[in-house]
């Protein structure tokens, strides 16, 4: 039986209709069920990504919704990178919950009915590096094993629409199973 385990907030939403790397934060998305955000590039049930486009335009589109949580950006402040909500081009970006730990198709409910899927990690790319310099070497790192790390958020697939606010609740409802580790999508 699926379980909720964490619970956070929303703190910022975002969406673009074009293909920039930043995307404006706005008062509210509306999530659109097996397709994304309403009005932003990426609304699609095949792949909108235009790298992922050029190989193959027909695969499904496991990154209707890009997450990052709200602490990496604290921790890149630290480091002297203030980022701002949507400027690494996520769609939502949350507070106290541990998006990176969970696990493929986790749940996360957002709002009053909005669900989101968990399809796997994004793999952060050298337009990060364009944007502000050293800040891909940030997103990036190494466990204890040498394996590497990619900080730069999740990805998911919408599985029920609705609205999303900032202020609005998060809930995580992880899988029964099996329980798949997050990789990049």
């Amino acid at each position: 039986m699926a379980r909720r385990e964490q619970t956070g907030s929303v703190v910022a939403v975002a969406r673009d209709a074009a293909h920039r790397f930043s995307k404006p934060t706005v008062p509210s998305i509306r999530l659109l069920e097996g397709l994304g955000v309403e009005g932003d590039a990426h609304l699609g049930t095949t792949v909108q990504h235009l790298s992922r486009l050029r190989a193959d335009p027909g695969q499904p589109n496991l990154r209707q919704v890009h997450l990052i949580a709200a602490e990496l950006f604290d921790a890149l402040a630290e480091a002297g990178y203030a980022i701002a909500p949507g400027a690494l081009g996520e769609n939502v970006t949350t507070r106290g919950i541990d998006l990176l730990d969970l696990l493929r198709g986790s749940r996360l409910h957002l709002g009053a009915t909005a669900v989101v899927e968990v399809t796997g990690l994004r793999n952060p790319c050298r337009q990060i590096e364009d944007f502000r310099p050293g800040l891909l070497a940030r997103v990036l790192d190494r466990d204890a094993a040498g394996r590497l790390v990619r900080k730069a958020g999740i990805m998911g697939v919408v599985v029920a629409g609705g609205v999303v606010r900032p202020g609005d609740p998060v809930g995580v409802v992880t899988p029964d199973g099996p329980h798949l580790a997050l990789e990049r999508v």
